[in-house]
């Protein structure tokens, strides 16, 4: 089975050749797409920890999430565990970090899946993007969209469209001058054209959006 794109989104050259494509397949969208809109982005090569944190990160304030995360590390001498550690580490000890119980038994629920085999990070590499979310998804706590953030900034995937993502609904609001925030069936019509590079799109999006907010300011 060919699984495209991965880690391909950290070449530059794809970017290139990603924004010419976007721009001359969708007018609307090439309005806030330039050469100069290329992204640097690094990849997350540590897999559990980037879903440790996104687990940690869900629903609270980035600055609560950092100091949360920051307690939580310290545990471990500034670093996040490997599942073993975190299992054999006392429950109470965890959540006087600051970790609610309720994302405690998600990060239990990853590393005791981990641990017995269930699922295999190192392998998510060699799986289609859909494949990747349906194995995530089976994880408590680790729904569709942290699976397609894992997509894009640990597995490097090329045509990642996360549809419930508010930011991305504003930014494509905006961008096409639209009345209402666009729900998944209206933004599956808007970027039909943007395959294979609904990555870039993503991200271009989510610049335009934040040049947006802060032009309000």
């Amino acid at each position: 089975m060919e699984v495209s794109g991965i880690g391909a989104i950290t070449d530059r050259k794809l970017w290139d050749r990603g924004i010419a494509y976007l721009r001359r397949r969708d007018r609307k969208l090439a309005r806030i797409l330039t050469k100069e809109s290329y992204h640097d982005v690094k990849l997350d090569g540590d897999y559990y920890g980037a879903l440790v944190e996104s687990i940690v990160y869900q629903q609270i304030a980035g600055n609560a999430a950092e100091s949360i995360m920051k307690k939580f590390k310290g545990l471990y001498k500034g670093r996040i565990p490997k599942p073993s550690e975190f299992l054999s580490t006392e429950e109470h000890l965890v959540k006087r970090s600051g970790i609610s119980p309720q994302k405690y038994s998600y990060i239990k629920d990853l590393s005791e899946r981990l641990e017995k085999g269930l699922v295999e990070l190192e392998k998510l590499n060699s799986l289609p993007d859909a494949k990747v979310i349906e194995k995530l998804d089976a994880v408590k706590g680790i729904g569709r969209w942290t699976a397609e953030m894992f997509l894009i900034f640990s597995l490097g995937r090329t045509d990642v469209l996360p549809m419930d993502d508010l930011g991305i609904r504003k930014a494509v609001k905006s961008a096409y001058n639209l009345r209402e925030l666009p729900d998944a069936k209206k933004l599956t019509r808007l970027s039909k054209n943007w395959h294979p590079y609904c990555t870039i799109a993503t991200l271009c999006l989510w610049r335009s959006h934040d040049v947006v907010t802060q032009g309000k300011k």
